[in-house]
């Protein structure tokens, strides 16, 4: 019979993880160099709007403003049963990363051919988090390259069944 202060412990050392959007438009236009976990400062009506996954991350990015990291248009439909005063769905949010974090990922995305975008939104616990990577673009025939490969990769699964 395990005891009280055990059945604790063994609860809070497993952190449930739900993923709840990926920007799979960003894994298809994107080479992805690294990728940083950040926290995402929302209100409570759009936390319960992304636990029912109304969450769009195809067309956000990432963009430094006044020493933050914000999301840009990233839609998070408004909660039904919010009320009168619900927040505008495409509104920016701050993104929350360590200091160290922020000046590395800033840095490195002034350089020329890279940018920062959201993979994908997911709850760690009881907290929303936002996966960012940082990202050089693809070029056209590359893009063409991993339809190919797709393709090719489609055609032969299907001949050995």
């Amino acid at each position: 019979m395990k005891s009280k202060v055990e059945r604790k412990k063994q609860k809070a050392s497993k952190p449930t993880e739900k993923t709840v959007a990926v920007n799979k438009k960003a894994a298809f236009d994107y080479f992805f160099v690294e990728t940083f976990e950040a926290g995402i400062a929302l209100c409570g009506a759009e936390v319960k709007s992304v636990k029912n996954g109304d969450v769009n991350l195809r067309d956000s990015f990432c963009h430094v403003e006044n020493g933050n990291l914000e999301l840009k248009n990233c839609r998070i439909a408004p909660y039904k049963n919010v009320g009168a005063f619900a927040p505008e769905p495409d509104r920016s949010r701050r993104l929350l990363l360590h200091k160290t974090e922020l000046k590395r990922l800033t840095g490195k995305a002034a350089e020329k051919g890279f940018t920062i975008v959201p993979v994908k939104m997911y709850f760690k616990g009881r907290f929303v988090k936002v996966e960012i990577a940082l990202a050089k673009g693809k070029k056209n025939y590359e893009k063409k390259q991993v339809i190919k490969e797709r393709d090719i990769k489609r055609t032969a699964e299907r001949e050995m069944l």
